[in-house]
């Protein structure tokens, strides 16, 4: 059972303890509270909430989250919204009844014409719901279409790249908030302590395409220890973790105790909640250079397994060998995995780009969803595949 407590220096009766005592007792007092709402949680997480009609009557299963983001905008009409009335209207103006007087974008303000453009590419029905996918381009995902469940109702407020990849991302067009990945990982934490809770790795080796910028993944105004962390191809994934030549792992960890018990002291001080979160940065950062190697070792990962993602699985930092480093992450603990992969922003070079893209995607995609599903670990694992937008109809 969680105990409250007050510090030892309260006195009840007096109206002058220090600055310090009184945020001990405040921080005291939110850390049993928080406790006591946790043990909650952790009693409900196994039987369901019940009995209240905003939340779910059922026990949530997911675990993790692996976001594949395909920016630039996919083309969501070629690809997995069948729409076969746009083949009556091709080549036809846009309809005033569909811009209704929105503004368009200032790359296209000055064109005179918007004719309508159809699906270029033929969608047949697939597994035993006969889905609508476009299997021209998507063979490998469109095998496994009963797995998925598609979203067609989403819209977004932004016309441009930018704010539509940070509206996706944290909830809003406005800079400075959490993102999807800081959230999770500030509401559930994180079971490894070797490893972050949010991991990102942007994709090498295609089409260059929109900027991405470190506030899809910041944490915003929650602790800095919720932001993601960026993993890279090569000899080192994540930059400054190794030690410098000529310093040995001994030296480094009596360093990091004297930082921290400076640290510790100067919390004592001012009670920065950031202060803490840098110690907990840096021992995370001691134990990642045991933990980051063996992560990125894939050589115990069979031939099968490679097989499955497809012939680019085993050059490091493309979609596909970032996709098997994903779900070694989620077989670690890693909450929020979110896989970068550019250059679906195309506009009048779709019809071969477009083509290249899914090539690059389509059987990595599919290897990952089959190999979570043969492991266990789709039933509390939700993969999302999708972009900031898709295309217009012109």
């Amino acid at each position: 059972m969680t105990k409250a407590f007050l510090p030892s220096k309260f006195d009840a009766g007096s109206s002058a303890f220090d600055v310090t005592t009184r945020r001990a007792f405040l921080t005291g007092a939110a850390g049993s509270l928080g406790a006591m709402a946790l043990g909650t949680l952790a009693m409900a997480d196994s039987r369901g909430v019940g009995g209240l009609a905003d939340l779910p009557h059922f026990a949530p299963k997911a675990k993790r989250v692996i976001y594949l983001f395909m920016a630039g905008g996919p083309s969501h009409i070629d690809l997995f919204d069948y729409k076969p009335a746009m083949r009556k209207i091709h080549g036809t103006e846009l309809p005033e009844s569909i811009r209704q007087g929105q503004r368009l974008t200032g790359m296209t303000s000055g064109q005179k014409s918007f004719p309508c453009v159809a699906p270029m590419f033929k969608f047949t029905r697939h597994g035993e719901r006969g889905t609508w996918v476009n299997a021209e381009l998507l063979p490998n995902i469109a095998s496994i279409v009963d797995d998925l469940a598609i979203i067609r109702t989403m819209n977004t407020e932004a016309i441009n790249h930018d704010p539509a990849i940070t509206y996706i991302n944290t909830g809003t067009q406005q800079l400075g908030r959490p993102s999807m990945g800081a959230w999770l990982s500030y509401g559930l934490g994180s079971p490894n302590k070797d490893l972050p809770a949010y991991v990102t790795m942007i994709s090498v080796g295609n089409a260059p395409g929109q900027a991405l910028y470190a506030r899809l993944w910041g944490s915003g105004f929650l602790p800095s220890k919720h932001q993601g962390v960026q993993f890279r191809s090569g000899a080192d994934p994540v930059l400054y973790l190794n030690n410098p030549p000529g310093v040995p792992a001994s030296l480094r960890r009596t360093m990091l105790d004297g930082i921290a018990k400076v640290n510790a002291e100067r919390f004592a001080d001012l009670g920065d909640p950031e202060i803490q979160t840098r110690i907990a940065q840096y021992e995370m950062a001691y134990r990642m250079q045991t933990s980051v190697p063996d992560l990125m070792d894939v050589s115990s990962e069979s031939e099968s397994t490679f097989d499955l993602y497809g012939p680019n699985s085993r050059k490091p930092g493309t979609f596909a060998a970032n996709c098997v480093l994903a779900r070694r992450m989620a077989e670690r603990g890693v909450r929020f995995v979110q896989l970068f992969h550019r250059g679906w922003d195309q506009h009048g070079s779709l019809p071969t780009a477009i083509k290249n893209n899914c090539d690059g995607v389509d059987q990595p995609v599919a290897g990952l969803i089959k190999d979570l599903k043969q492991r266990g670990m789709l039933e509390d694992t939700i993969v999302i595949f999708g972009g900031e937008f898709g295309r217009t109809i012109y």
